[in-house]
């Protein structure tokens, strides 16, 4: 079937894909408790009826158990990619057949391709909009600004998209609210650190298939993703370098262990280089031009601009595949540099993502922030609004429930002492 014929409805690589598709999103399931019993709720009480939603999300095994949360909520949704590479086709064909949602995503999809999902997405006309960088968000703001009075409200779960909502807010631009559910803590203590940490590590070995262990493994960042990759890095026997800009930071991953020291010096020394900053050319001309013969750089952050490409296809007189998501550019000096992934998420684009137990407490940020957002319907203000704190311990609560943890109560008598300043000490 060509998708060609059925873009009204959905547009996806390969119907045929389904039945594997299924497969893998039923495994997942599996580690994902939180999200079965939002959904299950949600089944009863119909949150959603009446709402149009878009969400514009990597399409992966995980995310179609959000997709399919919020349908069971009553939601009219569609689901767009988020990034070209991270697109799992198979998980793509079995949700326009198996769970009848439409989807607008192929992996390798081109950025005209991309651009038009995204008018597909706002013709949808949604009441609210899942967001993965805030490009969605974006691209109303700028170019549909009559549909505006027709959202509720955005969700955000990404630093750079929220940093871009921020900048919208400032500038006067962003006229509705916004959930910043990557700020939750059971989103970016968990899904930062440990997800990205874990996955970036798997892209990076099932691209190149090298040792990491005796490498310099340098980490361009220390947010809770650099965190994260260096902790996993340095478990797997690589000596960790971290470059910051934030002194904060900077002292943190000191006195965690790791070398810090400016990218100009750690350039020369680096043999993998991590970029995990949500920020513009972090590795540009200068730092390839000092690399070893070999050095590899890949990126975990958001957007493929955090590594300056076409600076380097610029200093290159030769640029080939060499394996799977791994492509060598010969530099004029003589020396190589091999990109992973395009300069996109590697864990995306070489592996499956965050494991399915740290996108559970993710994505049920997101499908209780959409129901935050319609229940208190015209009564937030614009801009940029907190995952409420009891939605944040209900959903760290049903996590522990889940894995057969309990957790001690407070007495009447502690609660009264830490409530109370005329308590002291007896």
């Amino acid at each position: 079937m060509s998708s060609t014929t059925v873009q009204a409805k959905y547009e996806i690589k390969d119907p045929t894909l389904a039945p594997k598709g299924k497969q893998r999103i039923e495994w997942a399931g599996r580690e994902m408790p939180v999200l079965r019993q939002i959904q299950e709720r949600f089944a009863q009480e119909k949150p959603f009826d009446g709402i149009r939603l878009i969400a514009c999300c990597h399409v992966t095994t995980e995310t179609a158990h959000l997709a399919i949360a919020l349908k069971a909520g009553g939601a009219d949704a569609i689901l767009i990619a988020s990034n070209p590479l991270s697109t799992q086709d198979d998980v793509a064909a079995s949700l326009v057949v198996d769970y009848g949602i439409p989807v607008f995503a192929m992996k390798g999809e081109d950025t005209a391709t991309y651009l038009r999902h995204v008018e597909i997405a706002l013709d949808h006309r949604p009441n609210i909009i899942i967001d993965d960088g805030s490009d969605v968000t974006a691209t109303l703001v700028k170019n549909r600004q009559h549909q505006i009075p027709e959202i509720i409200g955005t969700t955000e779960e990404t630093t750079t998209g929220i940093v871009r909502l921020r900048a919208m807010f400032n500038d006067g631009k962003l006229t509705f609210p916004a959930m910043n559910v990557n700020d939750a803590d059971t989103k970016h203590f968990f899904d930062n650190r440990y997800g990205t940490g874990q996955s970036t590590l798997d892209g990076i070995i099932r691209a190149t298939n090298v040792l990491l262990a005796g490498k310099n493994v340098v980490v361009v960042g220390y947010g809770w993703c650099g965190k994260g990759s260096a902790l996993r890095a340095r478990g797997l026997g690589a000596n960790v370098i971290v470059t910051e800009v934030d002194p904060v930071r900077a002292i943190e991953a000191v006195m965690d262990g790791f070398r810090v020291m400016p990218m100009e010096q750690a350039a020369s020394l680096g043999d993998l280089f991590i970029t995990v900053t949500g920020n513009k050319h972090v590795i540009r001309g200068e730092h390839f031009d000092v690399m070893k013969d070999g050095a590899m750089v890949c990126n975990s952050g958001h957007f493929d601009i955090e590594i300056d490409l076409k600076d380097l296809a610029e200093r290159s007189t030769e640029i080939k595949e060499v394996r799977n998501f791994t492509q060598q550019y010969k530099l004029k000096n003589g020396k190589s540099v091999v990109v992973l992934g395009e300069g996109r998420l590697i864990n995306l684009a070489a592996a499956e993502g965050h494991p399915s137990a740290v996108m559970d407490m993710s994505f049920a940020n997101q499908a209780m922030a959409c129901e935050y957002l319609v229940k208190n319907k015209g009564k937030l203000e614009p801009g940029l609004h907190s995952i409420p704190q009891d939605v944040d311990q209900e959903i760290a609560r049903l996590k522990l429930k889940a894995m057969g943890i309990a957790i001690d109560t407070l007495t009447s008598e502690q609660i009264e002492y830490m409530n109370s300043w005329t308590v002291g000490t007896d």
